[in-house]
């Protein structure tokens, strides 16, 4: 990003809040291209909503729901121009509470500002926080009801946006205004929001004001971090079931992020284009800063990845993922002080039904690689996730693992489904990460 507006904390903190509070990211997802460059799941005919990708959004507006990790009182929100090529205008942002569908629980609804203004232009590759936002339905962040809620931020597109920066793979609903519709952020009911779509805009990040001892985790990776396969709407994926662990031992103060990208891959594409976009987005190399470094209070990373290096299509060597994921993890430990780093091993997709995975050398590889990871040290701790999801006697992933919990059917033995997600996030050690 060539630009980033930062949000300092609020001058005079609420009295209950003490000053060594601090921003933790409580959300976060990877933006991975223009729009429709990607790979989203079930998603709904965008054709009435976006005619031209090439003009993007016009004069529309966006709901967009996501789930925290972790709550705060006050709260902060990052819109992104990463992959736009023209200056885009915000305005009428909101931040409230859903109910259901695209309405809000009443009264939720807050004004969201940037530099004090109700508007923010973003030009291309610029991204920008805006001011704290108080929300008013959490008066006590600890509260066990509060896990049950999700965030709605809309945002009203001024004029037209050109190629709009996205993230493919949100696995839950948002909702969308048809063109030319004009602000409808500020409205609590769902009758201006005629459209879905299962994938985000524009936003890549929130944060929520913590306390001192808070733990940020991201988690990075390609589509099996990202969720393929995992229920639509039931918040399935392994990161999602890592917070659920973490949360029921240790409540408000671990935060689990999902920094994955579906087609992502550790070394390639040796270069990406805005012209001839890569579906699943730039080298984690390369996107590493903006997806991880820039969140705020991350205190560790989870690194599951190296599928996609591997397939037909990547064909890189065992040798360039190994100096590649080498130089990430130094980066991320010069980075970020005390970062704990666990390594994730990459599980057997041996018989996939989808083209590019599935084929003998990929599988040497992918073992060569996962040996690697066990052993050579650069990692704080291991997640097994192969031998959590690895059937001996077939040589391949566990059948119960395979059929979609997404879409139905059978399933592709790339990608695991819920009851997989499940096995996998029990494979994380805990401790590590508090």
């Amino acid at each position: 990003m060539s630009e980033q507006i930062t949000s300092p904390l609020p001058a005079a903190l609420p009295a209950a809040l003490p000053a060594t509070w601090h921003w933790a990211t409580t959300w976060c997802a990877s933006a991975q291209g223009p729009y429709p460059s990607g790979n989203a799941t079930a998603q709904p005919c965008l054709d009435f909503a976006f005619p031209d990708p090439a003009q993007g959004a016009c004069d529309q507006s966006f709901r967009l729901i996501v789930k925290p990790a972790i709550w705060g009182r006050l709260a902060r929100i990052r819109l992104t121009n990463a992959f736009g090529s023209q200056t885009v205008r915000f305005g009428g942002i909101h931040l409230g509470m859903p109910s259901s569908s695209a309405a809000l629980i009443p009264g939720s609804n807050q004004p969201v500002t940037f530099g004090g203004s109700s508007e923010l232009t973003l030009p291309p590759g610029a991204c920008a926080w805006s001011d704290p936002v108080r929300l008013p339905l959490v008066e006590d962040p600890h509260s066990p009801l509060l896990r049950a809620h999700k965030l709605a931020v809309s945002f009203h597109v001024l004029g037209t946006s050109g190629p709009m920066t996205w993230h493919a793979k949100a696995m839950g609903t948002s909702y969308l205004t048809p063109p030319g519709a004009g602000a409808a952020g500020h409205l609590e009911d769902e009758q201006s929001f005629s459209y879905s779509t299962t994938s985000w805009f524009f936003l890549d990040a929130i944060d929520v004001l913590a306390p001192p001892d808070t733990r940020v985790v991201v988690a990075i990776g390609d589509s099996i971090t990202d969720g393929s396969a995992s229920t639509l709407n039931g918040f399935d994926r392994w990161p999602d079931v890592l917070q659920r662990r973490l949360q029921a031992e240790h409540g408000n103060r671990v935060a689990v992020l999902n920094a994955g990208i579906g087609g992502n891959r550790i070394a390639g594409p040796p270069a990406y284009s805005l012209a001839e976009p890569f579906p699943g987005g730039p080298s984690m190399a390369d996107r590493l800063a903006r997806d991880v470094l820039s969140l705020s209070g991350v205190t560790s990373v989870i690194w599951a990845e190296g599928t996609n290096d591997f397939g037909e299509m990547g064909q890189a060597s065992v040798a360039q993922v190994q100096q590649t994921m080498t130089d990430v993890v130094m980066r991320l430990r010069a980075a970020l002080r005390g970062v704990t780093v666990v390594g994730a091993t990459n599980h057997c997709v041996s018989g996939a039904s989808i083209a590019n995975h599935g084929s003998p050398v990929q599988e040497a590889k992918r073992q060569q690689l996962n040996v690697f990871i066990r052993s050579c040290g650069l990692f704080d701790v291991i997640a097994d996730f192969d031998a959590a999801t690895f059937d001996a006697q077939t040589g391949r992933m566990r059948a119960a693992f395979i059929p979609d919990s997404a879409v139905g059917g059978a399933g592709d033995g790339v990608h695991p489904n819920r009851t997989g997600y499940l096995a996998m996030a029990q494979a994380v050690p805990l401790e590590p990460l508090l």
